[in-house]
Order: structure tokens, then C-alpha cells, then sequence
């Protein structure tokens, strides 16, 4: 199965991947500061402070509210590890997903099964080439798939994030890896829904900011 390198879960709670702000330049600043009526007892490096805390407080009444469990979708059916990968692919399908959590049988994830796996596992680049060589030699593909667990395949551990985490939470879970999808746990680390990548960007008109 492939690794990920692990995440240090301070790392993702302490926010420290932010919305990035305008990059102001001196000029910028200046320019502001000439079109202000009056005499301005303040520097650059002072603008650039308030701006800087400025923005910070913007972002922190935006998304005060934002919380994995509003956006996840609940309800999807995890893969176990002991899964074939063709009884899998039926999961993802079924389910119009691109990945899949996989749990324990305490309902813990354990990894995350991803079509990026699945190439991975067939030795494919790409989905083209996957069918070409499934239109080559269908036999050794389909043994390939019935013979292996999802555990063998998986990538492991997941990246996930838990129902009450707040925006800066998540962007960092996201830049933690580039998969489409992330897994919402309970504070037991219990799979409670699925977060998609677009759902959270689309909420909140996010694509020029991830």
C-alpha cells in the first residue's frame, strides 16, 4: 500500500495555511495612504501591521461559521480492508465517487482508496492506457483485481479532518494531500461523512484562493 508522509495533527488544527492576502507593494500603500484626506502619522511597515491584521479578522467572521459537518457528505458506504478491488470499483461506482474511505471494524478509517490506487495497482498511467491493456489480456486484469485486497492497495494514512473543523483546518487538511476527497471522523477517528474537495471550494467561491 502506498504512505503518505504523516501530518501533524497540530499542524492542521493550528491554521497555519491561511487565504493568502494581496501581496501590497510600497507603491500600492503609498498611493492609499495619498488618497486619504489629512496627515497620516503612520509608516509603511504600520500599514502593512493593520492590513495584515485586517485581513486576518475579515477571514475569521467570514468563515466563523464553516464547519466540515455542514459541508461533508454523510451517508457514503466505506470500503473494509479485506474488500476485493472489483467488489471496490462497484463501491466507487455505485456510490459516484473517485475514492473511498476504508474503516476498521470499529468504523475508524484506516486509509483511503483512491482511482489513483487502482492505476497504481494495474501498473496503468492512465485510464487509456488501462483499457488498452484490458483489451489486451482481460484475464490478467480481472485476476489482478479479484485476488487483491483493498488493503494492499490503499493509500494510507488518510488525511482527515473531524465534523466541528473550521475553515483553516480544512484548507490545511486539503494542501495536505491532493486527493479529491477527505474523510469527516468523530473524535474517536469514526468515519462520520465524506468532504469533496469542490463541494468546499464551490461553497464559498474558493478557486483563486486554494
Amino acid at each position: 500500500m502506498k504512505k503518505q508522509d504523516p501530518v501533524e495533527p497540530g499542524a492542521i488544527r493550528s491554521g497555519a495555511a491561511d487565504v493568502p492576502e494581496l501581496d501590497l507593494s510600497d507603491e500600492d500603500i503609498l498611493e492609499a495612504m495619498r488618497q486619504i484626506p489629512g496627515y497620516l502619522d503612520i509608516s509603511i511597515e504600520d500599514f502593512r501591521a493593520i492590513y495584515h491584521q485586517a485581513h486576518r479578522h475579515s477571514l475569521e467572521r467570514l468563515f466563523r461559521h464553516v464547519r466540515a459537518g455542514r459541508l461533508m457528505r454523510p451517508g457514503i458506504k466505506p470500503l473494509r480492508a479485506d474488500t476485493r478491488l472489483d467488489e471496490a470499483a462497484r463501491f466507487l461506482a455505485d456510490q459516484r465517487c473517485k475514492s473511498l474511505p476504508v474503516v476498521d471494524a470499529e468504523g475508524c478509517v484506516i486509509g483511503m482508496l483512491t482511482e489513483t490506487d487502482f492505476l497504481r495497482r494495474l501498473k496503468a498511467e492512465t485510464f487509456l492506457d488501462l483499457l488498452l491493456r484490458l483489451v489486451a489480456d482481460q484475464g490478467t486484469f480481472t485476476h489482478r483485481c479479484h485476488e487483491t485486497p483493498v488493503g494492499e492497495a490503499m493509500t494510507t494514512p488518510a488525511v482527515t479532518v473531524t465534523d466541528d473543523a473550521e475553515f483553516r483546518e480544512i484548507v490545511s487538511a486539503f494542501q495536505a494531500h491532493d486527493g479529491r476527497s477527505m474523510p469527516v471522523v468523530d473524535g474517536q477517528g469514526r468515519l462520520r461523512g465524506l468532504l469533496l474537495r469542490k463541494d468546499f471550494v464551490n461553497a464559498y467561491h474558493l478557486k483563486d484562493l486554494l
